[in-house]
Order: C-alpha cells, then sequence, then structure tokens
C-alpha cells in the first residue's frame, strides 16, 4: 500500500512539473466545473478540465496569450496573460450565466424557438459545406466503471479485473493521441501516435475518432439507431422547442437557448439544449440525452452527448473543438457508467486534398505507439487525469508486471484447474504463461433426438496454443458423437493452423465420420428436431453420413477480396429410421422415412452410397471495404453503401458412380444499409447453375432453406422461405433466389398513437424462388419485430402468405432472437 501510495504521489507531482499554462477552474460556490472548454482566442488550440475542474494547456511559449475559459450556463471569460514562467497557473471562477427573455421579441402567432429552427435548418447545409476536408489533431479518453457486479450470472461465476471489494471500479480506461484527416461527406482518416491502456503495456485502445464522429449538421446522426438531428429537415415533424433564453458570448454575438423535446418518446430522436447562434444560424454548443430505447441499444439506460464550438475570425467557422460522451447501463445485473472525452485542436480547413489523398485504410498506429512512458503522456496529454483516474494506472500498472509473472500465472491456473463437481460437463485446463488450453466439452445443447439415432449426445475435446498475442494459433479439436438407438459411434477432428492477423490466412485439416443434413445449410436445429420428433411426430430432419478427410485454406488476398478454398475425399452413405419414440403417439400419426425425396419411401434410400472427390474455391468481394490497421493485425469494416459479392465453382469427380461427377457455379449478393430514420433494408439474391449434373446424388442439389415448425432463430428472414417445405424444390440445374426485408424500426408503428407505446417495428419482406423445373415461388411478409418487455426485446412475429401458380398457404412464423 506504502508503495501504491508513493507511486501516485510522483507521479502527481510529475504533472505539475510538466503543466504549462494549468489551472483550476470553479464557479462562485467554489465548486469545480468540469468540461470546461479552455482555448487560445481565434485558434482551435485547446483543452478542457477534468471532472475536478483542473486542466492544462500544452505547447506554449513565453509570450502574451488571450485564452478564453468557457463553460455552457456560465459567462465565458477571456483573460489575457503573459507568460513569464512555466509552469504559469491561471485559477478562474466563473459566474452563472443570467439567460433572460427581456431582449427577445415575442410573437404571439409563433413560437419564437420555431423561427430560430426554421433559420437554422434552412442554413444547416450551407454551414454542413462550410468544412470540405481538414487536418486536426485528436485526444481521446475512454473510461467505463463497474458498480457492485453480481457474483453470478445465471449460475456462472463472473471474473472482472479492476473491481474493489464492493464488486465496483474501472475495467477499461485508454487515451490516444492522434492525427485526423477529413473530406466531405463521410472519409475520416486517424494516424494514432500514441495509445495507452490501463494495466496492459501491449495493448491498443479500442478508442478511435471514427466511432464518435457525429456532427449535428447531419440530418441523421449514426448513434446505435439512426437518430434524427434536432435541425435535420423533417426535424419538426419529431420534435418540440422552447426557447429558454438569451445571452452573449464573449464576441458579443446573441445567444438562444433552445430546450428540444420529443413529439413522441420512443421515437429515434435527442431530448436536450441547443445553443443557436443568431443571424449566423450555427450551432454554439449542444447537451442532449437519449435513452437505450431510442438508440435501440437495449442494454444502455442514457446516453448523453455534449458538444462545444470555438468560432475563428480568420476561418470564417464554428469547428468542434471538444465532445463527451457520457452513458449509463445495465444488464444482467450488471450496472456501471462510462465517459468518452474527445478534444479537438489545430484545426487546417478546405486544404488542396481530392478522394485519391484518401484509402481504405481508416485507423493506423504508428510504430511503437503503445510503448510511450509516462513522461510523453504527462507532456502531452491535453485533459488532466483526475485522481480516480491517476490510482487506476498507478494501481494496474503495478501489479502488471506481478500478473505477468510465471510464479502469479501459475499460481492463478492453479486455483483455475481445479477439477469440481460442475465440471463434470466441460473442464479446460489453462496454462497462462506458455499460453496454451485444452480440454473437454459435453454440453447439454449437444445432447438431442432424431429418428436415425435416436438420442444422441456430443463430447468435445480440444486443444489451443496461442503465438504472437493470439494473432497466431494452433487447434486440435474432436469430437466424438454416440447413437443410442442405431448404436453407432462416429468421431471426427480437426487441425487448424492461423498463419496471421493481417491477411488471416489459415489451413485446416479434417477428418472423420459425421451425419449432414442433405442441406448443408442445417435449415432446422437439433433443438428444434427433438422437440418436433418426440412433442408432435414431426421430424423434419433428414441426414446421411460421410465418411471423409478435407483440406481446406483461405486468405484475404487484398483488401475485401478474400479466397476460400477446399478439397475432399467423402465416402457417403444413406441412413434410415431406426426408432419410432415420441412422448405422445397418436394412432393416426407416424414419423417419416429419412428420404427427403419421398417421406413415405420407408427403407428406400435416396442415392446410391458411393465415394467422390469434392473441390470447392469461392471469393468474398467486400466492395468498397475499410479497414482498421494495428501492428501486425488488420479488422475489416463492411462498407454498408456497397454490397457483398460471392462467386463459387464446386465440382464432384472421381465419383465411384459415375453420374454422381458434376459442375455447377453460383454468386450470391447481399447488402444491408439504412435509409436515414426510415429503418434499414435487406436483401441478398443468389444465382447458380449445374452442368452434367442430370443424375448427381441428391447430397449435391442445391437446397433452399425452408421452415415448416412455425418458429425462427434468426435475427431477419432474408436466407430463408418459412412457408416451403426443406426439400420441395431443391434443384440439379439452374436457379435464382431473392429475398429483401425491410424494418422501419419505429418509422411508421412510433407515429401511431397508443401502439408508439409498445415500440415495435414494423417489418414487411419478400421473397421469390425460380428454377427451372417449377412455377416460380413467392411469399409476402409482413410482421412486428422488438417485442418484449423492459430490455427484453428478442421476440418477432410474422404474417406469410406464399404463392406458386396461384395461392399456396399462409402461415405464421414465432421468432425467438435470444437464440
Amino acid at each position: 500500500m506504502q508503495k501504491l501510495l508513493l507511486s501516485t504521489f510522483s507521479v502527481l507531482i510529475s504533472f505539475l512539473s510538466f503543466s504549462q499554462i494549468k489551472g483550476n477552474i470553479t464557479d462562485s460556490n467554489n465548486q469545480a466545473l468540469p468540461f470546461v472548454n479552455v482555448y487560445i482566442e481565434n485558434t482551435y488550440k485547446g483543452t478542457t478540465t477534468n471532472d475536478a475542474g483542473y486542466y492544462e494547456l500544452n505547447g506554449v511559449e513565453k509570450k502574451s496569450y488571450n485564452l478564453i475559459f468557457k463553460y455552457l450556463g456560465y459567462k465565458t471569460v477571456k483573460k489575457t496573460v503573459n507568460v513569464t514562467e512555466l509552469p504559469f497557473t491561471v485559477d478562474v471562477v466563473l459566474q452563472e450565466e443570467k439567460v433572460s427573455l427581456d431582449e427577445v421579441v415575442i410573437n404571439a402567432e409563433e413560437n419564437p424557438a420555431n423561427i430560430i429552427l426554421r433559420k437554422t435548418i434552412a442554413k444547416r447545409k450551407e454551414n454542413l459545406e462550410k468544412i470540405n476536408n481538414y487536418k486536426a489533431d485528436f485526444y481521446s479518453r475512454g473510461l467505463i466503471r463497474i458498480k457492485d457486479a453480481p457474483k453470478k450470472i445465471l449460475g456462472q461465476e463472473v471474473e472482472i479485473d479492476g473491481l474493489d471489494s464492493t464488486r465496483s471500479g474501472i475495467i477499461y480506461l485508454s487515451e490516444t493521441i492522434s492525427k485526423l484527416k477529413f473530406l466531405r461527406p463521410n472519409r475520416l482518416i486517424e494516424k494514432i501516435s500514441a495509445s495507452k491502456v490501463s494495466g496492459d503495456d501491449k495493448g491498443f485502445s479500442f478508442n478511435n475518432a471514427q466511432d464518435v464522429d457525429f456532427n449535428i449538421y447531419d440530418n441523421t446522426i449514426s448513434f446505435g439507431n439512426e437518430i434524427i438531428s434536432p435541425i435535420a429537415n423533417n426535424a419538426f415533424g419529431y420534435y418540440r422547442y422552447k426557447l429558454d433564453g438569451v445571452f452573449y458570448d464573449d464576441k458579443g454575438n446573441l445567444i438562444n437557448k433552445i430546450i428540444v423535446t420529443p413529439k413522441r418518446e420512443n421515437d429515434p430522436i435527442f431530448t436536450g439544449i441547443i445553443y443557436i447562434v443568431e443571424d449566423q444560424w450555427t450551432i454554439y454548443a449542444l447537451e442532449l440525452d437519449i435513452t437505450g430505447t431510442q438508440a435501440r441499444i437495449p442494454a444502455v439506460d442514457i446516453i448523453s452527448l455534449k458538444q462545444s464550438f470555438s468560432y475563428s475570425e480568420t476561418e470564417d467557422i464554428w469547428a468542434k473543438i471538444s465532445q463527451s460522451i457520457d452513458f449509463q447501463y445495465g444488464i444482467f445485473g450488471i450496472k456501471g457508467d462510462g465517459r468518452f472525452t474527445a478534444v479537438y485542436s489545430n484545426y487546417e480547413f478546405n486544404l488542396p486534398v481530392t478522394k485519391k489523398d484518401f484509402g481504405r485504410e481508416l485507423v493506423a498506429f504508428e510504430p511503437e505507439a503503445n510503448k510511450k512512458d509516462s513522461l510523453f503522456w504527462e507532456a502531452i496529454r491535453p485533459v488532466p487525469l483526475t485522481n480516480e483516474e491517476v490510482t487506476d494506472y498507478v494501481k494496474k500498472d503495478s501489479i502488471r508486471l506481478v500478473k505477468e509473472s510465471k510464479p502469479y500465472l501459475d499460481s492463478v491456473d492453479r486455483a483455475r484447474n481445479k477439477f469440481k463437481l460442475s465440471n463434470v460437463l466441460g473442464y479446460t485446463y489453462r496454462n497462462s504463461h506458455k499460453d496454451y488450453s485444452l480440454g473437454f466439452d459435453m454440453p447439454i445443447s449437444g445432447f438431442s433426438f432424431n429418428t436415425v439415432q435416436g438420442w444422441n449426445g456430443n463430447a468435445t475435446f480440444f486443444y489451443r496454443k496461442n503465438y504472437d498475442e493470439f494473432r497466431k494459433f494452433f487447434s486440435a479439436n474432436a469430437t466424438i458423437n454416440y447413437g443410442f438407438s442405431d448404436d453407432r459411434l462416429r468421431a471426427r477432428g480437426s487441425l487448424t493452423y492461423k498463419f496471421n492477423d493481417v491477411s488471416r490466412s489459415f489451413i485446416r485439416l479434417s477428418g472423420g465420420v459425421e451425419t449432414l443434413q442433405f442441406n448443408n445449410s442445417n435449415p432446422i436445429s437439433a433443438g428444434n428436431n427433438t422437440f418436433f420428433s418426440l412433442g408432435l411426430i414431426e421430424n423434419y430432419l433428414k441426414i446421411y453420413e460421410r465418411q471423409f478427410v478435407q483440406f481446406n485454406y483461405a486468405e484475404e488476398l487484398l483488401n475485401g477480396f478474400r479466397l476460400s478454398s477446399s478439397l475432399s475425399y467423402e465416402k457417403r452413405n444413406a441412413l434410415f429410421n431406426t426408432t419410432d419414440q415420441t412422448f405422445y403417439p397418436e394412432d393416426d400419426k407416424f414419423y417419416t422415412s429419412n428420404n427427403p425425396l419421398d417421406e413415405t419411401a420407408f427403407g428406400v434410400a435416396p442415392f446410391q452410397n458411393h465415394n467422390i472427390l469434392k473441390f470447392n474455391v469461392s471469393a468474398r468481394i467486400n466492395f468498397g471495404q475499410n479497414y482498421l490497421s494495428y501492428p501486425d493485425s488488420k479488422y475489416n469494416i463492411t462498407n454498408n453503401k456497397f454490397p457483398t459479392l460471392l462467386l463459387g465453382y464446386e465440382k464432384g469427380f472421381g465419383a465411384t458412380n459415375s453420374d454422381y461427377n458434376f459442375d455447377q457455379i453460383k454468386a450470391r449478393l447481399y447488402q444491408s444499409f439504412t435509409i436515414g430514420n426510415k429503418g434499414r433494408f435487406i436483401y441478398n439474391v443468389r444465382a447458380g447453375k449445374f452442368f452434367n449434373a442430370d443424375d448427381i446424388a441428391f447430397v449435391d442439389f442445391q437446397h433452399f432453406n425452408g421452415n415448416q415448425t412455425n418458429l425462427s432463430q434468426r435475427g431477419n428472414y432474408t436466407n430463408v422461405f418459412n412457408n416451403l417445405g426443406y426439400y420441395d424444390l431443391s434443384t440439379n440445374d439452374s436457379y435464382l433466389e431473392m429475398h429483401a426485408e425491410h424494418d422501419f424500426n419505429g418509422f411508421i408503428l412510433g407515429k401511431i398513437p397508443l401502439l408508439n407505446k409498445l415500440n415495435f417495428n414494423l417489418v414487411v419482406g419478400a421473397h421469390n424462388l425460380a428454377t427451372t423445373d417449377n412455377k416460380p415461388y413467392q411469399e409476402f411478409t409482413i410482421g412486428l419485430d422488438n417485442i418484449g418487455w423492459g430490455k427484453w426485446r428478442f421476440l418477432r412475429f410474422d404474417y406469410i402468405r406464399s404463392y406458386q401458380n396461384g395461392f399456396q398457404g399462409d402461415a405464421f412464423v414465432f421468432g425467438l432472437k435470444f437464440f
């Protein structure tokens, strides 16, 4: 404890010695004011105070400065200081701003706030386009706390580092220093020169400018959901406005304080205050809140967004200089809060740049970015640490060396590796120092029933060795399955090696004996089949046996272009029902056969047993793919403005029955994107063509995902026909499959009185399937999503109407997204 206190004290002392202009900002009652903006007049160079009201403005010289101290709700102070020594202390007391309506001419015919907002909305696009591009320095800090964490969740022990005896504390604290380049409308590139994570000297912060780039001048703001801006073109359809008063800033600008409130509580909109500059009709500052319900982030209770802007007479631009995002969350009994702070400085606007200067790399780290020492951070950090943050850094950095030592890791492993009664169905042995683990798993969910195997269960054995901080690994897995009715033990295994974390190239060798559904997309889960078989005598799962050896290789060859391939030797055997067990027998109801071609063909195989070689190669092309670069790692980000294209070729050859040899080419195009505040649209198109495939085995047909259970566990229905039999339209010729779905995300139901209280989402869809030998099949759907209560909204309900050469039938589907 004494060492911890001494370390904390030394860090605090070093902060003082590296400060330039520093000080404390309080109100007239001597209360500290957090998040006060401090900057040099007519520049974008500045900082903000921390939670204790303390600030540091670095990088100044011994000369005279005009400093601006700006805080919402208080009078802006301008101080001329002559810096004669470094560090130089400037303490400031801010007086409350008296906001009044004395100078406002009230028109009884119209709300004065509405007049102000109409003028602001009219100039929204002009103000947005004032900044075509910029360069800036960027600092961010992220902090997440947890409070009173439960010891167990759903019977499982919860282990979280950094908690005190009350199971509370900081679980994430990190900072970044970076350079930004921006080009309208949405190209933002960040080069991170320094990154620090509390307790992890090898870690890289996940703070980045991309995730906090919120522009109030856009019509909608991506904040979990697409949130409508208070100055959007259609804002009057969602907001009410009230002029709370006016005041003058340090430059003599009249500032209007406008209270914004939602017309409907569950709409994706903000509540709070925006400050608007009279005559210029630009944003001076904002303080806006949004609930987790409005943002469609169930775990979050509330998010608070604050932004402050500074005006430069030289540039004639009001630019964002600081931003804070505060949030409170709670789920599974875990509660906490956090803040992400951002400071923008040293802007350069409207430079001679073009799109060619902006590539697909959005975030990159300089070499050794995570190796900066405390002296570096003390000299450059624009927002001082709070005492709580200082303590967290010192404490975690002090114990980090201990936690990384072999004796400590071994002691932790000894405790974790003790076998307990609760480990009967699953156990993992870890060696943290050598970074490997091994064990077994026999999940209850792996125990299921089908009419071929009867009751059957899986036991999986695994080994994994990590290299280079998880960027490379070797793994070995083996799964044993035993069917009690067919009295058959089957086993399969695999060896996998991942070469790197940039192209994510890997090889895998696998083999064994297993049962597979004829449709390898597994349209019905083992759990659902168990329930419908034993409870309702409806055995939809149809399987065959595969004995195989297979080699896989995959790698991203170019950004957005990933190649995958496989070569396998397979021996396929038809399987038959071996049990008629059911919980509720009925005299006139029986199980169907395991032949998907004919449910009455008991004992008749759907194909001849045979051997075959299979070759597959596919290319995934993510058009416009962006990515984040970390040292020796690359994280791809799908660009929703462009679709993803899959191209594939499949060949069956060397079959013991030559009729079973074939070729297939196939393609798939899919995309998901938002349409402003009108919801999310998803489409999925798949097409293919077989060659030399007139008499191939039914296993190799193109199968389409059907659903005969009226239950679904899918998040959306763009890869399934919910009123089609699992193998009704399988084909060995040409096919075209199309799905489209639009989730209005409250855009329609949110406007209907009473219904908007339920916070349901209207979803509509259309689905089409065309095959050579069948009339086109269509489904049209309408449903409700986001059904549930409180934060638990994992239900969906749809009505489906299907057509094929006329009306075919209708159905209801209950969706359980939680699973």
